[in-house]
């Protein structure tokens, strides 16, 4: 069978892929480490959970619009006011099958063939494979540590060409968890304001946030910008929702309507139960997500203070997600029983199979000093991880 040539442009998702090997292992009976998965440990709020049930009970069960129902829509739009100021009306969103799916539209009603779209790198594992398949050029903007992986305004202005066509802000940022400020979204908009392209600028982890710290994405910082900005979010990470699979899109009304055009011919409506859930969410109480907070930040302080004293470990400290992208690059040229250390995959598969501890290398993010470690898991598990990955360390020659 001769399959499309789109397939052989693009790799599986390296997180999910990680994931799935550890829970395989998991089930063997090996007691595996897994710091690879993207998503809350907490269970979803009960009032959620109690929505989706009811939602089930009275018959919520049918087709909807494909861009979403209208109760939705309206606590989305009450959402974004509220947090944010920014006024929005029901036909400038969108809701789709997650923020993944959201971002996929939007790539596909937008890019096409000799288009670039700019990704800050270390990035998202799928914001580079969702432009190639829609036709697009992925353009990377290299950060590191000494900038707090955030570019500056004079790599934005030198990445810019005529064939520009979208600029992706993902703060706090997966994999990195690095969060701009205010003050450095402003200096990025003003770059922008000088070229016409498109901002998306996916607020998925808006909610975790850390040391103080006020989120804030570009819009809210330059409201001349909104016209061409699409701001992406979901339910997923806020409120432990992953597998509810809910994300949407606020931006211009042609966008958006370009995307629930394509939704339409792919998935339809996102699950009608799970929507229901989603308007508890948003309306309902958020004490829990301001518990979860608290633990994640502890959480955050611990991992990165126990990897910053490893022998050669360098770890940003992250300021939100839940994710650290520790640079273990100095191990690299050791070995284990005569098998070298060449990067970050021969390292995550070292881990793997002598240590029982899993996480991402840091290629599948484009930055291959590195790998990701999700806490997204008790701090138990933390503790035990944390022993292994030192002593693992300690065994290499």
């Amino acid at each position: 069978m001769k399959l499309a040539d789109r397939v052989n442009k693009i790799q599986p998702s390296p997180t999910l892929a990680i994931d799935a090997k550890a829970k395989a292992l998991k089930a063997q009976g090996v007691d595996v480490i897994g710091f690879g998965a993207g998503e809350p440990d907490f269970d979803t709020p009960a009032n959620i959970r109690e929505a989706g049930k009811k939602a089930i009970d009275t018959g919520f069960t049918r087709y909807m619009p494909v861009g979403g129902a209208d109760d939705l829509k309206d606590a989305i739009i009450a959402k974004m006011k509220k947090d944010h100021g920014l006024e929005y009306s029901r036909d400038e969103i969108s809701v789709a099958c997650g923020a993944k799916h959201t971002l996929y539209n939007i790539s596909q009603a937008l890019i096409q063939e000799g288009d670039e779209v700019i990704i800050p790198a270390p990035y998202w594992v799928s914001y580079p494979d969702q432009v190639v398949l829609a036709g697009g050029t992925p353009v990377f903007i290299e950060t590191g540590e000494e900038t707090a992986f955030k570019i500056t305004p004079a790599q934005l202005e030198k990445a810019v060409t005529p064939r520009t066509k979208a600029l992706i802000i993902n703060s706090p940022c997966n994999p990195t968890g690095t969060s701009y400020t205010e003050e450095e979204l402003k200096a990025i908009g003003q770059v922008c304001l000088k070229h016409d392209f498109l901002i998306i600028s996916d607020d998925i982890y808006e909610r975790l946030i850390y040391d103080g710290l006020k989120f804030a994405n570009i819009v809210q910082v330059v409201p001349e910008l909104k016209s061409r900005t699409v701001v992406v979010n979901g339910v997923s990470k806020t409120y432990a929702m992953t597998g509810w699979r809910i994300g949407y899109a606020c931006g211009p009304k042609e966008l958006i309507g370009a995307m629930t055009k394509m939704q339409s011919q792919s998935t339809s409506n996102a699950t009608s139960i799970a929507q229901k859930a989603s308007v508890e969410a948003l309306n309902g109480p958020q004490e829990a997500v301001a518990a979860m907070k608290v633990e994640f930040e502890k959480r955050r302080t611990y991992i990165v203070e126990r990897l910053n004293a490893m022998p050669g470990v360098t770890c940003f400290r992250s300021t939100g997600a839940f994710y650290v992208f520790p640079n273990f690059s100095a191990v690299y040229g050791k070995s284990f029983n005569g098998k070298a250390i060449s990067n970050s995959t021969d390292f995550a598969a070292y881990l793997l199979e002598e240590a029982k501890v899993a996480l991402v290398p840091g290629v599948a993010f484009g930055a291959d000093k590195y790998a990701r470690l999700s806490y997204a898991i008790s701090m138990e598990n933390i503790k035990k991880g944390m022993d292994r990955i030192e002593e693992a360390i300690k065994n290499l020659k």
